[in-house]
């Protein structure tokens, strides 16, 4: 059997290794029968496909940006959604109505429209839509864009406000349906079609900020009963409808109720999921084992407590998560903002988070986190309809995933959190390959499939 290489990218921290590639290692056949220190990948055993990954424009991420100078502000989107120059995002989530990460409380109607007349996306035009736009032209035709609203109209909740929680009145369940609708349509009319929703972020969250509680069999009757008909109705049923859009350790208990109602599960496409809560991958497990037609997309995540410049751990919690996440089931990947602002928003509660890329407005200036080149491991190498392939370890100092991408390349990433370097063989169909991985790194291991 002829030899294979294996290109080794790497990022470390004490280094300048930041996506890095590094010397290169040989596949050769395993005459010795090497036992020890072994990551097995087996490309004949094949589990989820994978959409994409990518990341959140807020109206925050689009302020920020308009703040700084054309050359850095288009530097993001390419850092983004470039696929050569940057870590080759291909998906965009953003907020219907106004989230936490925008300049204040705003909808697209006016107070009491309930037939929509009023509707109008002019606000998103300001900022949020031109940014959008530009992510899209880099991407080309397999752009991916999704959205969720934060909270509907103050006048069509219980609390009669916006933030604070709150549900949505009976009454206006058919106007709040007709209001995706309308998104959809006024969003598509700018040139940016919706590949899908979620229902709402966050559902079971009163927050201090845009915020509205569905339970389980309110969320699931309203897509059975409303938003469902109605996109098929506006000729949009090939909209991908997700539910839930909130932490893991409930995501089997809400997929349980919508899914086994078969009405409502017609409509649904699959479930959304963030990480506040811990890990729970096994939750994920258990909605693949039990509904293996639905999706599990990862809709947000971020590191909370506002901008911690140069912290290490920011990546490799994103790293952790996103292997935890795909050896689960998970099928597409959405962080949170793409970039805030020095102080970690704008916001207009003050809930001050990081995000991979940090802009400072006051002089002009970009800083690139951990976090950002972690999630390039995967983002950058992990094409859209790869399939997860088979993978054991030999040590619980290292997490690992693979992937065989659609041109055959197999993609291996190795995530080390220990203080120690750890050595390891890399064996594939009866060849092997001895590398090693330092302390506090990632690396992405790339190679052809035999």
């Amino acid at each position: 059997m002829n030899s294979r290489t294996i290109r080794i990218i790497q990022t470390s921290q004490g280094t300048e290794d930041r996506l890095t590639e590094k010397a290169s290692i040989e596949l050769h056949d395993d005459v010795r029968g090497i036992e020890n220190q072994i990551i097995n990948v087996y490309d004949d055993i094949e589990f989820q496909t994978i959409i994409g990954f990518g990341g959140a424009i807020t109206e925050a991420s689009a302020v920020t940006a308009s703040k700084l100078s054309v050359n850095n502000s288009s530097r993001i989107l390419k850092a983004y959604f470039d696929a050569e120059n940057g870590i080759g995002y291909t998906i965009c989530r953003s907020h219907i109505n106004s989230c936490d990460f925008a300049l204040g409380n705003y909808t697209y109607v006016q107070d009491g429209d309930d037939t929509l007349e009023t509707f109008d996306i002019s606000h998103d035009r300001e900022c949020l839509l031109p940014y959008i736009k530009q992510a899209k032209a880099l991407v080309g035709d397999s752009f991916i864009f999704y959205a969720s609203p934060w909270s509907p109209p103050a006048w069509m909740k219980t609390n009669g406000e916006m933030n604070h929680g709150g549900q949505l009145k009976p009454e206006y369940r058919s106007a709040w349906a007709r209001y995706y609708i309308k998104y959809i349509e006024a969003y598509e009319a700018e040139g940016v079609p919706v590949w899908g929703l979620t229902i709402q972020n966050e559902a079971k969250a009163v927050q201090i900020w845009d915020s509205c509680i569905y339970t389980a069999e309110e969320e699931k009757d309203f897509v059975r009963d409303y938003l469902g008909p109605e996109l098929h109705k506006a000729g949009r049923e090939y909209v991908k409808v997700m539910i839930w859009d909130h932490n893991k350790e409930r995501v089997y208990d809400r997929a349980r109720t919508a899914f086994d109602d078969a009405e409502a599960s017609k409509y649904i496409w699959g479930i959304g999921f963030h990480w506040y809560s811990g890990d729970h991958f096994e939750a994920l497990q258990a909605v693949q084992k039990r509904y293996p037609d639905k999706a599990l997309m990862f809709t947000e995540g971020c590191h909370e407590g506002g901008v911690q410049l140069g912290a290490w751990k920011s990546g490799e919690r994103y790293a952790h998560d996103i292997i935890g996440n795909l050896n689960h089931g998970m099928s597409g990947w959405t962080d949170w903002n793409i970039v805030l602002d020095e102080q970690g928003g704008p916001n207009h509660v003050g809930n001050y988070c990081d995000a991979p890329i940090i802009a400072d407005t006051r002089d002009d200036s970009l800083t690139f986190q951990s976090s950002y080149y972690y999630i390039g491991h995967f983002s950058k190498y992990i094409r859209p309809g790869a399939v997860r392939i088979g993978c054991t370890k030999y040590t619980e100092n290292l997490s690992t995933t693979a992937f065989r991408n659609l041109n055959g390349e197999i993609v291996v990433v190795v995530l080390n959190r220990t203080d120690e370097d750890q050595p390891y063989v890399i064996r594939n169909n009866d060849q092997v390959a001895e590398g090693a991985i330092p302390a506090h790194s990632i690396q992405t291991l790339l190679f052809p499939s035999i």
